[in-house]
């Protein structure tokens, strides 16, 4: 990472999008093994889906507590840009608006819950990504 912010935020955001896949991926293997037979959010499936979309792929891709959201700052204070995608254990993925913060659908798969997002981002230029919230224009 240290290396891609040299580099500058658009690698940045690439290199997390990789890091993030391949530590969800661990969780997941990890829980398999200590959990066998019990069923693991499916954020490995959301962030494949998410990256293969190239508007959020030029997004900084970060979890909390299960949920997907894209920020256009590579560093906290995070500058959400669509809403979020959380899954659930029933293997179905909630879509909240980033402000006011609700719940706009409940879908089956992956690709439906990005599809919403993808809806909920804003129109017109693509947003700047930059290393702060602070460098935002």
């Amino acid at each position: 990472m240290a290396a891609a912010r040299g580099r500058g935020p658009a690698d940045v955001v690439e290199a997390h999008w990789q890091s993030l896949r391949l530590s969800w991926q661990w969780q997941r293997a990890v829980h398999q093994i200590r959990s066998p037979g019990r069923p693991y959010p499916g954020v490995v499936p959301l962030l494949e889906a998410a990256a293969a979309q190239p508007r959020l792929r030029r997004l900084y891709p970060f979890t909390s507590h299960f949920a997907l959201c894209f920020s256009s700052s590579t560093s906290y204070p995070w500058t959400v840009q669509a809403g979020s995608i959380e899954p659930l254990r029933n293997g179905r993925f909630k879509v909240r608006r980033r402000s006011p913060s609700a719940v706009i659908g409940e879908v089956e798969t992956a690709e439906e819950a990005v599809a919403l997002v993808l809806e909920l981002l804003p129109t017109g230029p693509e947003p700047v990504v930059t290393d702060s919230a602070d460098e935002h224009v």
